[in-house]
């Protein structure tokens, strides 16, 4: 987990700090310097159109991990609502949950292609395209976690003694799903940087005008033999991010689940 979190803390700090950092305007293009191999002028190269790779490789990691960070929050808050009226309400949780069961039963890239074949490319529609995908999934994580408490004593007490339902939500119900949902967040940011990656290659994603990971290496891929650079620098940091978020999920589920605690 501290491998994952340094890790990425320095790509949140490139992110951050990408116009101090970037040695050029992303967005120049100089067809005289078109693909120069990385080396001491250009650190990772220069891609087909004379642009700095590693000016746009930085700036895309902020268009990524916004993605990432924007779509783990927004689905995690809508799942949790939804999952907590679902989970408690028994007349509601009939209808709910076959509209997220219709939902699911599309592949989250095929879903937010969709939703983006409706909309214009920009980051905005990005994130609301992968977090409509993504809310499925999280609302059936919280309905069963509130399906087991509230069967509970400690529920049913509260029940006895004229305790809202809204109090009983916040204050039994929703302190233990919190623990789960951080680390199902943590995989969701994952997912949704992939995703994000996967939609800009194909075109469906950020404009082509914004450095993205994915647009990167969809530029590339067609000069693979020629400069795989290109295509390989982006996808190392791509990995990298992935590897770092979901080494931050391995060691927060270890860390909130007391039976895995136990074994360690």
């Amino acid at each position: 987990m501290l491998v994952g979190a340094a890790l990425l803390a320095a790509l949140i700090a490139c992110a951050l700090f990408a116009p101090l950092l970037a040695t050029a305007d992303p967005a120049a293009m100089s067809p005289i310097k078109r693909l120069r191999p990385p080396g001491d002028e250009f650190w990772f190269g220069t891609d087909s159109l004379g642009r700095d790779l590693y000016s746009r490789v930085l700036y895309g990691a902020r268009v990524s991990l916004m993605v990432g960070f924007a779509v783990a929050f927004l689905s995690t808050t809508a799942g949790l609502a939804i999952g907590l009226v679902s989970g408690f309400a028994r007349r509601v949780d009939a209808v709910l949950m076959r509209i997220m069961d219709g939902l699911m039963a599309i592949p989250p890239v095929l879903l937010a292609i969709a939703l983006m074949a409706l909309t214009r490319a920009s980051i905005g529609n990005v994130i609301l395209a992968i977090t409509i995908a993504e809310v499925p999934r999280v609302t059936r994580l919280v309905r069963s976690v509130v399906l087991t408490l509230r069967e509970q004593p400690f529920v049913e007490a509260a029940h006895a003694v004229g305790t809202p339902v809204w109090r009983i939500l916040l204050r039994h119900i929703l302190p233990n799903t919190v623990p789960p949902l951080i680390v199902q967040a943590t995989y969701i940011c994952a997912s949704a940087i992939i995703v994000e990656a996967i939609l800009s290659f194909l075109g469906a994603g950020m404009p082509p005008n914004v450095p993205s990971w994915g647009n990167v290496i969809a530029e590339g891929r067609t000069l693979f033999q020629v400069a795989a650079y290109i295509v390989i620098v982006p996808s190392i940091f791509l990995s990298l991010t992935v590897l770092a978020v979901n080494l931050i999920g391995d060691g927060l589920r270890d860390a909130l689940d007391p039976r895995l605690a136990r074994r360690m």
